[in-house]
């Protein structure tokens, strides 16, 4: 329980749950990497070794790697829809992060090493419709993914690939789908579509204003992972012998108009969808099928979209209010003076 654990990108949504997730099994010894400043990191653990460090460069992937028995790749340059189909080369970086990463762990002599993928390395032939046939592993060839957030990450699980055949490590890769839940972005312009949602249904419900912004026409299907589902597969799958890469996503499907009218129906108001016909929405159909991740580990993940979606409104609220009482404690301040 002492051996070393990296998580890099530790700053992070996803990242920072995983630190927490192995110190509550009772790892002793995390040492957790972000680019982000510390007071930008999403959890601080007072437990975990803390760094700063960008992860692009070759010398702090060593410096992160050397000493660790297992190193869990979360990092990326990346967001929602809006980011990804706005900032291609960014998106397309982060190849740099995972090809340091498995040298150094090469080099250092690291037994075992987890990439996070996504199910954007799918083909996108395939999902040019609302009514998707869930996408199987195979699906990703021949390779027409996401442009630039897909394409680095199908490359990359390439990479980790031929490490594990020519050099012998162990490598393990999980296509996540649609990632949500507390401590995650909620505003900003990186916020996926479940937090996004929450977050205006919220406004709606403390400003009186129920008109709710939905971007495209509502009607692209998707699967959403609690994050609890996403730690427990991670875990899972990087002790398994499964050595190609893996959906590991919800296979519950639903619309956006469906979990636009879900959160509205957690947070008790009607709501009125105003359709952005001009804002990016991503392909009109993805689901995962688990089919594979069944046979391989007689699991899937299975918490249901209203159990999840019930906690994360509940945390985007919490966090709202702060801020909003913040905000209006400060001009209360400001108008004192004035």
């Amino acid at each position: 329980m002492n051996d070393l654990i990296v998580v890099a990108g530790a700053g992070g949504f996803i990242g920072g749950h995983l630190v927490e997730y192995f110190l509550d099994k009772g790892y002793t010894n995390i040492r957790a990497v972000d680019i982000k400043p510390l007071e930008e990191w999403y959890q601080v653990s007072e437990v975990a070794e803390n760094i700063v460090a960008d992860l692009k460069d070759r010398n702090n992937c060593m410096m992160a790697c050397r000493g660790a028995t297992e190193v869990y790749n979360l990092a990326a340059d990346m967001g929602g829809m809006g980011f990804i189909e706005n900032n291609k080369a960014l998106c397309m970086l982060s190849v740099l992060i995972n090809t340091h990463m498995l040298q150094s762990c090469h080099e250092t002599g690291v037994d075992r090493y987890f990439y996070a993928s996504s199910a954007c390395v799918y083909n996108a032939d395939k999902q040019k419709s609302e009514d998707v046939i869930p996408l199987r592993e195979e699906d990703a060839y021949p390779a027409m993914p996401e442009d630039g957030y897909g394409w680095e990450k199908l490359f990359s699980e390439r990479m980790c690939r031929h490490f594990r055949e020519d050099f012998g490590l162990t490598t393990r890769v999980a296509r996540f789908h649609n990632v949500y839940g507390p401590h995650g972005t909620w505003e900003g312009g990186r916020e996926k579509a479940p937090a996004a949602i929450c977050r205006k249904i919220v406004a709606a419900k403390q400003t009186g204003d129920h008109e709710i912004e939905v971007w495209g026409d509502g009607k692209q299907t998707r699967s959403f992972m609690y994050i609890d589902d996403c730690l427990l597969g991670i875990d899972r799958i990087m002790h398994s012998d499964i050595e190609e890469p893996i959906n590991l996503g919800s296979d519950e499907l639903t619309t956006i108009n469906n979990l636009t009218d879900l959160v509205a129906e957690i947070a008790d108001i009607e709501i009125t969808r105003r359709h952005d016909l001009t804002a990016p929405k991503g392909v009109n159909g993805r689901n995962s099928d688990n089919t594979k991740i069944q046979e391989y580990l007689g699991w899937a993940p299975g918490i249901t979209l209203k159990e999840g979606m019930a906690k994360t409104f509940e945390w985007i609220q919490q966090e709202y209010l702060a801020r909003y009482e913040q905000a209006t404690k400060t001009e209360e301040v400001y108008g004192s003076h004035a």
